[in-house]
């Protein structure tokens, strides 16, 4: 396929180079991103976003926009794009040449006979972007660039409140902040500049995608004043964007050798590698981490658990050590046998029944990747232990098992499972009682414990626990399978059962320890194929139910009434494609291949070089919700692994 190319008439189309979005991540959960017109739509867009664990755990954007001006011939030219009063000004979009994603972030605009490359990267390990502008077509030009920042939380909109701000001089550079308690956002560049201190407010700039999501959509930004510099041809000039004073001597050839050891982006493995690496991120607190979205989702257990084996194992270069160290640091919040929903420490939430249980579906891949059973056994026994235990016997949100060994648990007022959309404080998808995938977890989580404990000799344990599954499994056949219909309930309670069809099913048939025989998986996966499967991934309910809803738009209430009413979500494939290979075998490779090869057209589509969070559930099935998920991306990968795999078997 090449690499992600965009050109002129693309670029200068301001409806559609406003609606591309690029991401560009370090290890540390910093990031840039904003639209390929320039224009920032988004509050979560920034130049540079970073952490700032002094305050909190969560990111916060210091610089917006670091907005560009040349004058060539005397004339000044704005490369930069605002959003005011409804109206893009100024319209630096026009001069783009062409954009293209081969490693790196890159430019190239063309103005009255120059052509100037603009390139972005972070340093690894370090919070410290570097933005190199390299003139490869024209006269020297005198270049400038202006800062505009909010130094504010992602989620969160700045108006007028900071005063006296200081300008400080550090080497080819400034420095600054907003408030006290930030860190100062230090802006050099690797040749001496000019700086002119006229340090102004810039009220109301809009971003039209929190307009169109109903939120707040208007923020004051402050800039400090215009830096400006000789720019010649074919001598670049680098700009460094940091949180501390950094050395500027020698910076243009540390740009070079980053983006040397950088691999070639020119395949659809080659795009979500990359996605793959910006979800991981180190901490100075909590230890290795995944982000499960971007812009706005932070670190939350479930997304955590079913991305991880994806992100780390499955990968062309297996991190077997990076899935340990996150399913560590997970861990370091269990309580009552429950695993985080979001949040860290003291500010942790536990609503969440499955975080649990996916857990152990993570640690299984990782002991069935490294083949180390008894070491496994080893290190994660008392937290196995502890969860088994507080599951069985009662914890939180009347999550306890039932004698017949099925799990049962949850509250009418409260979204347990992954559907977890509330409206008006009731769940869209009321899903408490008996729940169809937390029972398949369930059981396959103790079949795995038992695994582990009986290949390390640990005799008692397998004594306690080896008849509950032996009890369970037909009570779950009696409790959610209908002949007549072919597939599983979705929901039970002791009286009703809600038969909706929903892909949830679909992980019954396919984790390691399947709860369901043959035959009823055989008949689930034909039927989540005929009514669920589309090319972006499965429907979250069926066309013919009453309740489905197929577009994803609107304010965040109706967003969250269709959020898991139909919406499709690319990760639901993993599950699927797991499930469907191991019975339906060469079709099954066909079909799989062709549904996997087609996200290659996402990777131009909404957030570049990466898979969206959702995509609406008619066609042509638009990308929605967040521009790069980690679970999209994480089964995306897996997919390809499993039918190699396959392949290679057959």
């Amino acid at each position: 396929m090449g690499s992600v190319k965009f050109d002129r008439k693309f670029l200068t189309d301001f409806n559609n180079s406003s609606k591309r979005e690029f991401i560009e991540t370090n290890d540390l959960g910093a990031y840039c991103s904003s639209t390929l017109a320039g224009v920032n739509t988004r509050k979560y867009h920034g130049t540079f976003v970073v952490r700032q664990p002094q305050i909190d755990s969560h990111s916060y954007v210091l610089l917006n926009v670091l907005h560009e001006v040349a004058e060539i011939h005397d004339r000044v030219y704005e490369l930069g794009v605002h959003q005011y009063s409804f109206t893009a000004d100024p319209k630096g979009f026009v001069f783009q040449d062409s954009f293209e994603l081969a490693k790196i972030p890159t430019w190239i605009y063309e103005i009255d006979k120059h052509k100037i490359k603009k390139e972005i990267q972070f340093t690894p390990n370090k919070n410290q972007l570097l933005i190199k502008y390299t003139l490869i077509k024209g006269d020297n030009i005198r270049f400038g660039v202006r800062p505009f920042s909010s130094f504010r939380r992602i989620h969160k909109l700045r108006t007028v409140d900071a005063s006296d701000i200081e300008v400080g001089t550090v080497e080819n550079g400034i420095s600054y902040k907003l408030e006290e308690h930030y860190d100062r956002l230090h802006i050099q560049t690797s040749i001496p500049n000019e700086f002119l201190g006229n340090g102004n407010w810039h009220y109301q700039a809009e971003y039209l995608e929190e307009l169109n999501r109903g939120y707040d959509f208007k923020e004051d930004l402050y800039s400090v004043g215009l830096m400006s510099f000789d720019l010649k041809k074919d001598e670049p000039v680098v700009i460094s964007i940091s949180t501390q004073e950094e050395r500027v001597e020698g910076i243009n050839a540390e740009f070079n050798k980053v983006l040397k050891d950088k691999p070639v982006l020119d395949s659809l493995e080659a795009y979500l590698e990359k996605a793959a690496d910006q979800f991981i991120s180190k901490t100075e607190d909590h230890g290795v981490e995944i982000g499960a979205g971007y812009h706005w989702f932070g670190r939350w257990g479930r997304d955590t658990f079913l991305a991880l084996p994806g992100l780390t194992l499955y990968r062309d270069n297996p991190q077997p050590e990076v899935c340990k160290n996150v399913l560590k640091t997970m861990l370091k919040d269990l309580k009552g046998g429950l695993l985080t929903n979001i949040g860290v420490g003291a500010n942790a939430q536990y609503n969440s029944a499955d975080a649990s249980l996916w857990f152990f579906w993570a640690l299984q891949e990782y002991a069935d990747a490294t083949g180390d059973y008894i070491e496994t056994w080893k290190d994660f026994k008392k937290e196995i232990v502890h969860i088994l235990d507080n599951y069985k016997t009662g914890t939180l949100f009347n999550i306890h098992m039932k004698e017949n060994g099925l799990l049962y648990g949850g509250q009418k007022d409260i979204a347990l499972t992954w559907m977890d959309a509330i409206v008006d404080g009731v769940p869209v998808t009321p899903r408490s009682g008996y729940v169809v995938e937390l029972n398949a977890l369930w059981y396959h989580a103790i079949c795995f414990s038992l695994e582990l404990a009986g290949k390390s000799g640990d005799h008692q344990f397998v004594d306690k626990w080896s008849a509950i599954p032996k009890k369970l499994k037909p009570a779950f056949k009696d409790m959610f399978w209908d002949e007549k219909r072919g597939y599983l309930a979705d929901v039970c309670e002791e009286n009703s059962k809600d038969w909706s069809f929903r892909p949830n099913q679909t992980f019954a048939t396919a984790l390691k320890y399947s709860i369901c025989d043959e035959e009823m998986s055989k008949s689930v996966l034909t039927k989540v194929k005929d009514k669920l499967l589309t090319s972006r991934g499965l429907r979250t309910l069926s066309q013919d139910d009453e309740k489905y809803i197929g577009i994803y738009q609107g304010d965040q209430k109706t967003r969250d009434n269709s959020y898991h009413q139909g919406i499709v979500w690319p990760w639901l494939l993993g599950h699927f494609t797991k499930g469907y290979l191991s019975l339906f075998g060469k079709s099954a490779v066909d079909l799989l291949s062709e549904i996997y090869q087609g996200f290659e057209n996402e990777l131009y589509s909404y957030g570049i070089g990466t898979i969206a969070e959702i995509y609406d559930a008619e066609p042509p099935f638009k990308a929605k919700g967040t521009i790069s998920q980690a679970w999209s991306v994480a089964e995306l990968i897996r997919i390809k692994a499993l039918i190699k795999q396959h392949q290679n078997i057959k």
